[in-house]
């Protein structure tokens, strides 16, 4: 385990925006930065970064954290992964405790297969530059595709050998035998890689697949006799590979890539090939290009834009586009001159405008795509023809249908619909509305038409998008008890009352019943009484978090001194006065995570501020809850606002904050005994309407004693409670 120091290290050197930035584009919003949110389909920026708090979160979806959450979150790590990552990302040394034997198993399996992949990275790249068939075969078909030593290093190209030698086994029965291994794969057990990181296991994900299994128990290599390309994950780790065969070898082969298999690390619906080598260029540029393949992206590179990733041959996802969404809002896809192509990718279009991305297209001439066009022209004029040719897709889709549908009112109709669907699938009505006028324009069509067409379409749209989600509720659901099986009559879970107060012991155990069963399970005003008592349940979880959102911000300054045992004066704070005036009426939070936070705050001894503690603290509930009560925009307000005007020491200053401090403490303290002794008197009320409390006169005097006493209660704190003060 890392040590207390350590972990303390890499939370002062960790910067959230330094941290975030690497993966989100910031912009700035006041004090704080904004962007869109890397954890779900964020169209517009609900994204928000604290550098003031070190902290971040989404106020859509409600993920963030601290640096350290957020790594967890964004690159789906443990808490001792996410330390080691940024710990290395600001050159901290690591001192580690001994380890649990689930931390290290859960930590093997995902970093040694990066370790192998790293591995097979480097052992790639020196068959290529250091071995004869490397530079015979691997860099001279690169050198022959027109591509530059600079920019095949840049890339970390290599070359799998078509080889294998024979190597003598010996199975768990003791018999030997003679089986050929694959070159890469026999260097990789030698150089001490187990097995089961090199091959791959379907059903759990776990192996890197650089190498395959036959069924004699011989390992050969996936990759053999191919050039190699190495995906790389936004951080800059190798996640996977793609292997192609030459030009020379494509004769009679179905498959010219070799890519690596699905497992714990790699996902290709989750990768983008040179995302990279590119987040820098697309972050200043403001714009990415997207293209087909490895080598339309490195063909680029060398003409200088490297703004540029690549789906890698297969069918754009939402992931991946969320991936470009992050970096920038503007999008060029470049298409070669592949008609059947362009057309059988229009459903990508229509996912980038969906995800709010503005989306341009440009179409390579002469049947070229980014590879062959570098090949023919200079990087000036490459870049050239990509800055005047893009155009917007209502333009692209025109000029490229319209051709064929002219004098065909038929087909011109479904070009009309084809860029309607599209125009719906934009989430800004206002940019539709945009788009609706030019596509009039353009069609030489009434303006209401479209704009009537595309209301239908966007309906249509919601309508399969509520289809789609109930079909998947219906899925998770499937098989689970049905509630009204336990519940009230509307399938809806009994609940029953948290009747927590002032003492365990004033309460009658008549009293102790759940309050929904006050009204039959078939009654039609159950979902009523639940909705009530929803909202008593809201209305004490706030002033519990009245309570908290001052621990939060103050827990360890002093509210004023005590006397110990020893005659000493201790000095109290405000976490410890709250801890000591719940625990005189015996009152507890109801909500565990709530008296957590208030444990942790008692129980810290370090110089750091509550709110720092809390902000930088290992569990992301803790930290989200502690965020949340940190920037509310609530503010505190001074319970003495008339100040002298003679200037004051600070030992004067220090005693007046620690006045108000305590005033507000115990103002905030007596709403929350006041809420729960209303919730009391309210279910006294209840009791005393039962019709056979009469029949047994000690418990009616048990009842009417209550009643009085809490009646009492509440209007002793209703008068010491006076007007709300805010934090």
């Amino acid at each position: 385990m890392i040590d207390r120091a350590t972990i303390d290290k890499i939370m002062d050197a960790a910067n959230i925006v330094d941290v975030v930035s690497d993966f989100v584009t910031l912009k700035r919003a006041g004090a704080n930065l904004k962007g869109l949110c890397p954890f779900h389909d964020d169209r517009t920026p609900s994204f928000i970064v604290s550098p003031a708090k070190n902290y971040c979160k989404c106020f859509a979806c409600g993920k963030g954290g601290n640096p350290v959450g957020f790594i967890m979150e964004h690159e789906q790590i443990t808490y001792p992964e996410a330390l080691r990552y940024l710990a290395k990302k600001y050159g901290i040394t690591i001192e580690e405790k001994e380890q649990t034997k689930e931390d290290l198993q859960r930590q093997d399996d995902r970093e040694s297969m990066f370790i192998v992949n790293q591995w097979a990275n480097e052992w790639f790249q020196r068959q290529l530059h250091e071995t004869d068939d490397g530079r015979a075969i691997g860099l001279a078909y690169f050198r022959q595709r027109g591509f530059r030593d600079d920019i095949i290093k840049k890339f970390q190209l290599g070359f799998c050998p078509d080889k294998s030698i024979e190597v003598r086994q010996t199975d768990d029965d003791g018999n030997t035998r003679t089986v050929r291994m694959g070159v890469m794969s026999n260097d990789a057990l030698k150089a001490g890689y187990q097995e089961k990181y090199l091959i791959n296991d379907t059903e759990t994900g776990i192996g890197t697949g650089v190498s395959l299994k036959n069924d004699r128990g011989a390992l050969r290599d996936r990759y053999w006799g191919r050039v190699i390309f190495p995906i790389f994950t936004m951080s800059g780790k190798v996640v996977g590979f793609g292997g192609r065969v030459l030009d020379a070898a494509t004769k009679g082969v179905n498959i010219k890539y070799q890519n690596s298999p699905e497992s714990i690390i790699y996902s290709k619906k989750r990768e983008l090939y040179g995302l990279f080598h590119a987040k820098q260029a697309i972050r200043k540029t403001d714009l990415c290009y997207l293209v087909e393949g490895y080598t339309d992206v490195m063909a680029m590179h060398q003409s200088g834009i490297e703004n540029v990733v690549a789906s890698s041959g297969t069918a754009l996802t939402d992931d991946q586009i969320r991936l470009i969404h992050r970096l920038t809002d503007n999008i060029t896809v470049i298409y070669d001159g592949d008609a059947a192509g362009i057309k059988a990718s229009q459903r990508g279009i229509d996912m980038l405008l969906a995800q709010g991305m503005n989306v341009r297209l440009l179409l390579l001439p002469d049947g070229d795509d980014p590879d062959s066009f570098a090949r023919k022209h200079n990087a000036e004029e490459y870049q050239e023809y990509l800055s005047t040719h893009q155009v917007d897709f209502i333009k692209f889709k025109t000029d490229l249908l319209m051709e064929e549908a002219q004098g065909d009112p038929i087909k011109k109709s479904n070009l009309v619909n084809n860029i309607v669907q599209s125009i719906a699938c934009i989430p800004n009505e206002i940019t539709r509305s945009v788009y609706v006028q030019e596509t009039a324009q353009t069609m030489q069509m009434q303006e209401r038409l479209i704009a009537s067409a595309v209301a239908k379409q966007v309906e249509k749209n919601y309508e399969e998008a509520q289809k789609q989600r109930e079909r998947e509720y219906r899925n998770r659901n499937e098989g689970h008890i049905n509630n009204s099986d336990v519940g009230g009559g509307d399938g809806m879970p009994m609940e029953s009352s948290s009747l927590s107060g002032l003492t365990a012991n004033d309460i009658p155990q008549d009293t102790q019943e759940p309050a929904n069963d006050l009204v039959p399970p078939e009654s039609p005003y159950a979902p009523l009484v639940r909705q009530i008592h929803q909202r008593e349940e809201q209305r004490l979880e706030q002033e519990e978090r009245e309570i908290l959102r001052l621990i939060v911000r103050h827990g360890q300054e002093p509210v004023g001194t005590m006397e110990a045992e020893d005659g000493t004066s201790k000095t109290v704070s405000v976490a410890k006065y709250i801890d000591a005036t719940l625990r005189q009426d015996e009152l507890e939070f109801t909500i565990p995570l709530h008296r957590h936070i208030l444990d942790i705050a008692l129980e810290d001894e370090s110089e750091r501020s509550t709110e720092q503690l809390l902000l930088n603290y290992p569990e992301p509930e803790v930290a989200a809850l502690a965020f949340d009560l940190a920037t509310d925009t609530e503010q505190l307000s001074r319970l003495h606002q008339q100040k002298s005007a003679m200037r004051r020491t600070p030992e004067q200053e220090a005693q007046e904050r620690a006045n108000e401090l305590f005033a507000l403490a115990r103002h905030i303290i007596t709403d929350y005994k006041l809420e729960l002794v209303r919730r009391r008197v309210k279910q006294v009320m209840r009791d005393m309407q039962d019709p056979t409390l009469m029949e047994d006169q000690k418990r009616y005097m048990q009842v009417m004693t209550l009643y009085k006493e809490l009646k009492d209660i509440e209007k002793r704190l209703s008068k010491v409670q006076g007007g709300r003060v805010l934090l």
